[in-house]
């Protein structure tokens, strides 16, 4: 029986009152907002497990409904006419669209803002010119969600800074100028069949033979119950969209509730040693804390350590999801002089507890902080070696 982990949800007015200079009207307001503030920590603090929801953001979920669907139909297009509508759009990917066994497609592009929550955009002057019909807003769209969320958490950045005391959060984000926002299409086992199928009518339109490939089958080989193996984000807070669920039928797809009734985004928590399915409400966000954010709060936030399930059930479901990364600015310098020892060895040692089953597999795969963070590295060196431990060539996990 799966456990579910259903997130304090943080509503939008209630974020805005907190950074409010105006004195609470009432008593009780003043005290409805202490017993918020203490809600928030003990959700990404120490004990808690390391993330909440955000509802109520003005005009969330119309953009939601526009862009989200749009990340199934840019990954089954054809290559290279996903390559020219993406070029249109001022997007790119970071993962290798042309491989046609992927199970995530991801289509990028790096935002800026500058202070006091005044996001920079500049609408797509080329848009009356380009993809007319369902592609025609793509880059607007994925702006505007995408400053909507990286506004949410400089917000949610201010506040952590107010509780914790300092500015450190914040400024770091301010000093980074920049996020990456990614529309994420999960693909459903169906979803690779039309890849292929695509792929081989139009090697057949060229005249090139017929492929191996050509014959995939929902019968594939399902060792592979994750879209996405366990890991921490290493930036200071990773926002997404509440996801959405698109049932195919043929070329055809609608949304649809998820039949499992959560997310299938999954935490680990340690406290506990649990792994809890995350449930949210549809057009929230989800805040995640990632380990940036651990270390610059001197160990007072909690990294989310998560995975994203598949329904290996439901051969036609798919997730579709939008992703802003927040992180602190390339130069910005790690002391580990204030930070728990502790919590950089966390996940490093294999007591009885953890010496079988899931909890021992998740630490065979994540490598331990301690082993990829030294005071005085630069976040730029952190992310490299992060990556590298992850992914390199003896990384502990495949980059797929």
């Amino acid at each position: 029986m799966q456990e579910i982990l259903e997130l304090y949800e943080l509503e939008y007015s209630d974020l805005t009152a907190l950074l409010s200079d105006e004195k609470p009207a009432s008593n009780e307001e003043s005290r409805r907002l202490e017993l918020i503030s203490e809600r928030i920590m003990e959700n990404l603090g120490r004990g808690g497990p390391g993330l909440l929801s955000i509802n109520g953001v003005p005009g969330a979920r119309t953009l939601r409904q526009t862009l989200l669907p749009l990340a199934r139909k840019l990954a089954l297009l054809d290559h290279d006419d996903r390559k020219r509508i993406l070029k249109n759009h001022n997007l790119g990917s970071d993962v290798p669209l042309k491989n046609l066994d992927r199970i995530v497609s991801s289509f990028a592009m790096q935002m800026k803002y500058d202070q006091e929550f005044n996001v920079k955009f500049k609408s797509n002057e080329t848009d009356s010119e380009v993809e007319g019909g369902e592609f025609k807003h793509l880059g607007f769209a994925f702006q505007e969600l995408g400053f909507c969320m990286m506004e949410l958490g400089l917000r949610l950045a201010r506040v952590c800074d107010k509780l914790i005391g300092g500015h450190e959060l914040e400024q770091s984000l301010l000093q980074c100028g920049t996020a990456k926002g990614r529309l994420i299409h999960y693909h459903s086992f169906a979803d690779n069949v039309a890849i292929n199928e695509v792929a081989s009518r139009k090697r057949r339109g060229r005249g090139g033979k017929l492929t191996l490939r050509e014959n995939v089958t929902l019968d594939d080989d399902r060792e592979e119950d994750l879209w996405q193996q366990w890991h921490y984000d290493y930036g200071i807070f990773t926002i997404l969209t509440a996801p959405m669920f698109m049932l195919s039928n043929g070329g055809d797809s609608q949304e649809r509730e998820c039949p499992s009734s959560h997310t299938h985004l999954q935490v680990f928590h340690p406290e506990t040693n649990r792994v809890l399915m995350v449930k949210a409400s549809k057009g929230s966000f989800i805040v995640q804390v990632g380990e940036s954010a651990d270390v610059l709060s001197k160990g007072r936030l909690r990294a989310t350590l998560h995975s994203v399930c598949r329904n290996a059930k439901m051969d036609n479901l798919s997730r579709e999801t939008f992703v802003v990364f927040l992180q602190p600015a390339w130069s910005k310098t790690f002391s580990l002089s204030d930070y728990p020892f502790q919590h950089l060895t966390s996940g490093n040692q294999d007591t009885e507890q953890e010496s079988h089953g899931l909890t021992r597999k998740i630490h065979e795969i994540v490598p331990p902080l301690s082993s990829r963070l030294r005071d005085g590295m630069t976040f730029a060196e952190f992310s490299r070696e992060t990556t590298k431990q992850y992914y390199g060539g003896s990384g502990l996990q495949s980059n797929r």
